[in-house]
């Protein structure tokens, strides 16, 4: 009788091992599957002067919402993998006061390296006018470089015209950055959007597009509808958007609300894109020089980050977040990641 006991007794505490164990140590879900993406980062300092402190893959991390992602290489942009494509463009709605800076935009392009190649374009009727394609003939597309024509139309945005050189830019595996010079003020949107209060909703064309939606007219604008549009299309096609404001010419140059509506919407965009956006308030810097320096310095120091991120059932552009534990390091990169759609049959 006793052994029988016992033997009850063993197969009582065998079970309730067994149900501790699967407390203990749940089924685990497979660990969702990836795709290998890259994106540019830019290692800055805290501070212009001294030296840029290094970083190494190891003192990064990349998280795309709550998952820590498998980072695979971290290569400088330099030597062998140095190429950049860097396009200037200027809004021909800039004012002449603009003229004085213009050599130091020359000086800039002709002390580019041989690994880079330069275009120049004009921003005006919600395109661009290219003055001279990308080039490694720096003092070529130093020349093409002239005054805005300082003039305004009812089709000048200088979102729409950024649009249109991303959209147009031939994608290579090479960094593809951006300088725009403008005052931010989206023309073609403010006049014909903000007139006034109106109680239904609206459909606004523009040439070669299709009708969109216009929400209620309000006295109260804001920054351009299509600064959003500009930010994300840049993200989708990896390229760096940079800008230095320089003031534009009429009346909506001259109206502070209007300058600061366009300068917060363009920096939008350089921040989500992993830019830099310079400003001396609402005046023309007396020099462009420092902004140029600062640039340079941003170019010798960048490198390409390829990491495994999780994908969705369509493509997209996936946030991501970038730190490192570096001292003194600070981190610059696009928001987001355009990532390809999973493959068939995952979940």
């Amino acid at each position: 009788m006793k052994n029988y006991r016992a033997a009850i007794a063993g197969v009582g505490a065998c079970a309730a091992l067994a149900l501790c164990v699967g407390i203990v140590y749940p089924r685990q879900k497979p660990a969702p599957a990836t795709v290998q993406v890259h994106l540019v980062l830019t290692d800055q300092s805290l501070s212009d002067d001294g030296e840029i402190p290094a970083i190494q893959k190891e003192n990064l991390q990349v998280k795309q919402g709550k998952n820590v992602l498998r980072l695979e290489q971290l290569i400088p942009a330099q030597g062998d993998n140095a190429a950049l494509q860097l396009f200037l463009l200027i809004d021909d709605t800039c004012d002449s006061q603009i003229g004085n800076n213009l050599n130091d935009l020359r000086e800039f392009i002709k002390a580019q390296p041989p690994t880079t190649m330069v275009g120049v374009a004009y921003m005006s009727n919600a395109t661009i006018q290219v003055a001279q394609n990308l080039t490694v003939d720096h003092d070529l597309a130093a020349n093409a470089i002239r005054l805005p024509r300082g003039i305004t139309s009812t089709m000048d945005s200088p979102y729409l015209s950024l649009i249109s050189l991303v959209k147009a830019w031939p994608q290579q595996k090479v960094r593809r950055e951006v300088i725009l010079v403008s005052d931010g003020i989206d023309r073609l949107r403010n006049e014909s959007e903000w007139s006034g209060p109106e109680t239904s909703m609206a459909m606004r064309t523009s040439p070669g597009r299709p009708a969109r939606p216009v929400a209620p007219m309000s006295t109260m604008p804001s920054i351009s509808l299509d600064a959003d549009t500009a930010s994300s299309v840049s993200q989708q096609f990896g390229v760096i958007v940079h800008s230095i404001y320089s003031p534009g010419v009429g009346r909506l140059g001259r109206n502070a609300w209007e300058q600061q509506l366009g300068q917060s919407g363009v920096a939008k965009i350089t921040d989500e894109t992993g830019g830099e956006y310079f400003a001396l308030g609402t005046q023309n810097p007396v020099s462009f020089k420092p902004y140029l320096d600062r640039l340079q310095r941003i170019f010798g120091n960048q490198y390409y980050l390829v990491f495994q991120a999780i994908p969705k059932k369509k493509p997209g552009l996936q946030r991501v977040q970038i730190s490192t534990n570096v001292a003194k390091a600070d981190i610059g990169a696009a928001n987001n990641v355009w990532v390809p759609a999973m493959a068939s049959g995952g979940d």
